[in-house]
């Protein structure tokens, strides 16, 4: 049986890759023991990111790290040595006294742990804990006890980011579908009283509802393929400086002047390889960006570059003449929700580009213009793709 340490540091208590407990020894340890390896190195249970408490086949805590003290709030000296189920008592969300509950030492012996689950600790400490239950062999009695303990801020931020997403989204929806069902309902009660004029400016704004609310869905998607690395590119030839030029007039013909925008081509360009969809999203998203939240000339240049991987590469910088974005909040502008205005929007628009140019390999950057406005700038790899270079 391992010897138990009462006091002392944590390093002192817990055994490593060669069995031996720092200031005592202790049983031999193997592959389930902490810091065993294949290169046989030690490793200082202190090193290790996670809560890890180890405990004796009689139940004593024998090791208790420092990230389970700063975990739990429990000092190592409070639980090395006493029994586990007093050292750190923990609850079910039902009130269940939960080492009763599940009892390692006994019940089934084809038991190998408990899968990670959210228990409290008195006073309403949440802790993420996971077990794993070592025998010598597969049905025999439990050796050591090696308990994983994680904190709940990680799952937490993810809770309240969700959260968010969802308000977001219901908000966004609500109004233009309240919107949509306003006028169609008005118009099926009401057909013969209106004239034709009003017709069409009421189905007009029905379409343009109907048009955001398909935008809104469009971002959910790729979001979700951007969080889960399935966000497919499929890469052709594109003309990157012609798809410029498209949106500049795509912006004139929704009456913008042609003297808002500048674009400059530098030097020839590599052809440039990519998906030729999400090339038009990132461009579209940055110069309504510009032109939106923006003020003064927009500027649109493209050149060739290098990439930190010293490839060849396509540059586009995207520039205005506005108020720009604050220094502090630089870091922020391609996370989910940001907004440099109040001026509406889901905030979603920049994490996605930030995702599209990920998934090609790309690089995108914001900073301050010349000018004093911001200056949005992506970079992509020109190389075709592999099943053609090797053609």
């Amino acid at each position: 049986m391992m010897n138990v340490r009462t006091s002392g540091s944590v390093a002192d208590a817990c055994p490593d890759a060669s069995g031996e407990s720092r200031g005592g020894r202790g049983p031999r340890g193997s592959r389930e023991g902490p810091g065993a390896g294949p290169d046989g190195l030690g490793l200082d249970p202190d090193d290790l990111p996670d809560g890890l408490v180890v405990a004796d086949e009689n139940g004593r805590v024998t090791c208790f790290n420092a990230a389970a003290a700063r975990i739990t709030a429990v000092r190592p000296q409070e639980a090395l040595g006493r029994p586990l189920e007093s050292a750190l008592p923990f609850e079910d969300l039902e009130g269940r006294r939960w080492w009763q509950l599940t009892d390692p030492y006994g019940g089934l012996a084809t038991r190998v742990g408990q899968p990670e689950r959210n228990l409290l600790l008195p006073g309403g400490r949440e802790v993420l804990v996971s077990a794993r239950y070592v025998r010598e062999r597969p049905t025999g009695p439990v050796r050591r006890l090696v308990v994983q303990l994680r904190g709940t801020e990680a799952r937490r931020r993810t809770e309240r980011s969700h959260a968010e997403l969802i308000a977001t989204v219901a908000h966004e929806l609500r109004s233009p579908l309240t919107s949509v069902k306003g006028f169609t309902a008005t118009l099926l009660a009401k057909w013969e009283r209106f004239t034709d004029d009003q017709k069409r400016l009421m189905l007009e704004t029905v379409d343009a509802d109907a048009d955001r609310v398909t935008r809104l869905i469009a971002e959910l998607l790729d979001i979700s393929r951007i969080d889960s690395g399935r966000l497919e590119i499929r890469r052709q030839p594109v003309d990157v400086v012609a798809a410029v030029h498209r949106h500049v007039q795509a912006h004139m013909a929704a009456g913008q002047s042609a003297e808002r925008f500048r674009v400059r081509v530098a030097g020839p360009l590599p052809q440039l390889w990519a998906d030729p969809d999400k090339v038009d999203q990132v461009l579209g998203n940055l110069l309504e960006n510009a032109v939106r939240h923006g003020a003064g000339k927009v500027t649109i240049e493209v050149s060739p570059a290098l990439m930190k991987s010293r490839t060849e590469g396509t540059a586009v910088t995207v520039s205005d003449e506005g108020p720009g974005i604050p220094e502090e909040s630089m870091s922020r502008v391609f996370t989910r929700f940001w907004r440099g205005s109040k001026r509406g929007g889901t905030g979603l628009g920049l994490y996605i580009v930030k995702g599209i140019v990920e998934a090609h390999g790309g690089t995108i950057t914001v900073e301050r213009a010349a000018r004093g406005g911001a200056q949005f700038r992506f970079t992509l790899p020109v190389g075709a793709p592999a099943f053609l270079s090797q053609g």
